[in-house]
């Protein structure tokens, strides 16, 4: 068995899966504070990044232009991401939010933080807005239009993406791998969307499978599964086939760490935690208790120290850190993208830097998002 195919088939976590999580004390209401955990944000740097003392920026990636010294081309619309350990160093993919043409792309990176290559990872797709790493070393790309779909593909671009009808046909969002119950979880980004679930027939191949959908009659209720009868039906949406299924609105982005996963709705500027071995299901974060509420929330991820990195979009470009304490402060600030997204953020795996994206940029169009890293010395624990 070869280094590639153990990484697949032994749980190895990718860039912070299985951390965090249990150090969190339960919701309460948040506080906004420019100086965090790592201190005041400094002026603007060169590349118009705002951030703590002991952190840098650099640009990795320009949509429309060659990525480091490779002939490959970055593509426009940057959105969601993971990184990959890979020998040493570390693969980051990135989807493409674009019509027609969205896909997804990869740039490899040396063990000292250089790139070495860039490619295509996946093509001839509709708007891949996010998705999600697996366990097994896969990045689930999900179309955010109607009656989408979720392609599972390589990181390394050498397989074939393959697309996973069973997911169901919706406006899919993100996906986050729970490999203790075996499931995926999925939003949905309509204003009366659902969180889903999805059951393997024989994990981890996600060939086959039933999609079950959060359900709760009432608010005193407890949650329940319940499966979606026509997950791939052109006719009733799946968020309309089962009548006690919760709505949220605008789900976003979603990570799994530690038994819970974290996801994001827009419409409402929330942060949720869904507690999956209790089965409980409860806000970290609700607008307008913290600044975040001057933009929205967008994708998250967690740190190695347990702390959660949301994107927030709107009139200042943001990512927040929330504390195992509840407490939310801006850790960086990108400035002069006023019609610019905040996408993609994701940890090496050794979690000393930070990707994201710009999906418009400074420009605001699509043609040019820029993608970014940011190291220096994130909390550990």
């Amino acid at each position: 068995m070869d280094r590639r195919s153990f990484l697949r088939t032994s749980g190895v976590s990718v860039g912070g899966v299985a951390l965090g999580g249990s150090l969190w004390r339960g919701t309460s209401e948040l506080v906004d504070a420019e100086e965090g955990p790592y201190g005041a944000l400094r002026s603007p740097d060169e590349n118009g990044i705002r951030l703590p003392d002991g952190f840098r920026s650099r640009v990795v990636a320009r949509s429309g232009r060659r990525v480091g010294a490779t002939s490959y081309r970055w593509h426009p619309a940057p959105d969601g991401g993971a990184c990959f350990p890979d020998d040493g160093g570390w693969i980051y993919v990135s989807n493409s939010e674009m019509n027609d043409t969205g896909g997804a792309s990869a740039i490899r990176f040396a063990a000292d933080g250089a790139i070495t290559t860039a490619y295509r990872i996946l093509e001839g797709t509709d708007r891949n807005c996010a998705g999600g790493p697996t366990p097994w070393l896969t990045w689930l790309s999900c179309e955010e239009v109607p009656r989408g779909r979720v392609y599972e593909t390589d990181p390394w671009g050498k397989e074939q993406a393959i697309v996973r009808p069973g997911m169901g046909r919706f406006k899919h969002e993100a996906a986050a791998v729970d490999p203790r119950r075996r499931v995926v979880y999925l939003t949905e980004d309509e204003p009366d969307g659902c969180f889903y679930r999805f059951r393997p027939a024989a994990w981890p191949d996600l060939s086959h499978g039933v999609l079950q959908v959060l359900c709760q009659r009432n608010r005193r209720a407890m949650l329940t599964w319940r499966r979606i009868p026509r997950p791939r039906a052109a006719g009733r949406e799946t968020r309309h086939q089962v009548d006690d299924a919760k709505h949220f609105d605008g789900g976003e982005g979603a990570w799994y760490a530690d038994g819970h996963c974290w996801f994001t709705t827009k419409g409402d500027n929330r942060l949720w935690r869904y507690d999956a071995a209790r089965n409980r299901l409860g806000v970290v974060h609700s607008d307008p208790l913290t600044g975040i509420s001057s933009g929205k929330v967008d994708n998250v991820t967690l740190s190695k120290s347990g702390d959660v990195f949301v994107a927030v979009d709107g009139p200042k470009l943001a990512v927040f850190a929330i504390t195992p304490n509840n407490r939310a402060s801006a850790f960086l600030r990108i400035t002069g993208h006023d019609n610019s997204e905040v996408t993609g953020p994701a940890f090496s795996p050794d979690g000393r830097r930070l990707y994201f994206s710009s999906q418009r940029g400074k420009a605001g169009d699509s043609e040019h998002g820029i993608t970014y890293e940011v190291s220096g010395p994130f909390r550990r624990r």
